[in-house]
């Protein structure tokens, strides 16, 4: 390519596509002075090459095939924004091998393949940037590799699927069921037609996962995450837990202890002072606690068109800064230099520690409160909070809530399971993780 500027190959050009090229063609001149030479689009890949051809109109050459893009011996910087894991890990792994450097959007490529394209792009010397892959516009990978590198970094909870946090507003602010809010998302536009990824969790899940390996200097190990979704959580407990004082978030949780990483995303009660609490509708917020630094928060737009391309765009940026740049002088893929990546276990689910939120359907009697604070304290569970509804007219049973301190979740489940083996007891006792995040 031309010295005075990066030549990229586009592979896609749909959502953030599109919006990579829109952004790259309204800020060039900003974009020109950060970076100290232009950025352009050389070719665009895409197997709809009239939508392709509408999109760019005659400012960049268009093809079907992504393997041309790769073969273009005009083309520094291979963007990847066709997502999923197949065609996309053949494609990345093929540009790498061609020697050129990699920008993606894709989180399931990095969280589950990460650790075999680092590798790659290690030995063949050139860069993979990927920012666009965890919260959309929000700089996380850049402050947890570069801003807060001074730092033991101990914990990261984040509200990272803008679609699940507009289920759970929705159900919090309307008091309505799941399913009423997810068919509403879908219609509106927040949920898919197949929203599986998102509403069980998987999408939060890759993006904690890549985090996780940045914070701690770990490999990715997607396939060690505890991951749990939203479709069982009920609009009851949404209530009750806000009566106590706390709402209820899908987290992505990363977290140092002594034993290993804990490695876990689920419905997460946390108190509703947090500011993390309050970020509702589709919005992304990321939460980091480092030894040094104490608490930040990072908030913004977690998806969409222009958000992700202004994350693609920074790391077009970066990458065009350093093309000079022997590979030693660069920023490692995981903050940690690759010789020191370290094999921390990730935790079993049972080895977690937290504290709980149960919600019991108890016998309006006495002694029953007595009987279930008796086997908490027989597995060192104690109590901090009880809630316990009258019963209604006529109704032989109420529900009983109560906020515990923490333990460990193995502790918890043997004691929900002599719960439940009470005769004043009925049906499941209903068990969410609780998370002060102070």
């Amino acid at each position: 390519s031309d010295v005075c500027s990066s030549d990229l190959g586009l592979l896609g050009i749909g959502t953030v596509g599109g919006g990579v090229f829109t952004v790259l063609e309204r800020n060039q001149d900003e974009i020109t002075r950060r970076a100290g030479r232009g950025i352009r689009i050389n070719t665009v890949a895409d197997l709809n090459v009239d939508r392709a051809k509408e999109i760019v109109k005659d400012r960049a050459q268009v093809v079907n095939d992504a393997r041309a893009v790769i073969k273009n011996p005009e083309i520094d910087i291979v963007v990847e924004l066709i997502g999923g894991y197949g065609i996309a890990k053949d494609l990345v792994l093929e540009a790498i091998a061609a020697g050129k450097h990699v920008v993606t959007a894709n989180k399931a490529l990095i969280a589950v393949h990460g650790n075999e394209i680092f590798k790659a792009a290690h030995e063949k010397g050139v860069m993979v940037a990927f920012e666009a892959a965890v919260a959309g516009g929000i700089p996380i990978i850049k402050a947890l590799r570069e801003g807060l590198t001074a730092n033991r970094i101990e914990w990261i909870a984040g509200i990272i699927n803008g679609t699940t946090n507009f289920i759970l507003s929705e159900m919090r602010d309307k008091g309505l069921d799941f399913e009423t809010v997810l068919k509403e998302a879908q219609r509106l536009g927040y949920a898919e037609a197949d929203p599986t990824f998102d509403i069980e969790g998987v999408d939060a899940a890759h993006k904690a996962t890549i985090m996780s390996a940045i914070a701690f200097g770990i490999p990715m190990q997607f396939e060690k995450a505890h991951v749990e979704g939203i479709t069982k959580l009920a609009a009851i407990d949404i209530r009750y837990a806000e009566q106590l004082g706390y709402r209820i978030k899908l987290l992505g949780i990363a977290k140092k202890t002594n034993g290993g990483v804990e490695l876990r995303v689920h419905p997460t009660l946390i108190p509703a002072k947090r500011l993390i609490a309050n970020v509702e509708g589709a919005m992304n917020a990321v939460q980091v606690f480092g030894d040094a630094v104490g608490t930040t928060l990072y908030y913004g737009k977690g998806a969409g068109s222009e958000p992700t391309a202004s994350a693609v765009i920074a790391d077009l940026v970066d990458i065009t800064r350093l093309l000079s740049a022997d590979a030693e002088h660069r920023v490692p893929y995981l903050a940690f230099q690759p010789d020191a990546v370290q094999n921390t276990p990730v935790l079993p689910i049972g080895e977690i520690t937290t504290s709980y939120y149960l919600r019991m359907r108890v016998a309006d009697q006495a002694g029953v409160l007595a009987d279930i604070t008796r086997i908490l304290a027989s597995h060192g569970v104690s109590i901090d909070a009880l809630l316990q509804k009258e019963a209604d007219e006529g109704e032989s049973q109420t529900d009983l809530v109560a906020l515990t301190h923490e333990t460990k979740e193995k502790n918890m489940l043997a004691a929900i399971k002599e719960i439940q083996e009470l005769k004043t007891v009925a049906g499941e006792v209903v068990k969410i993780r609780l998370e002060n995040l102070s």
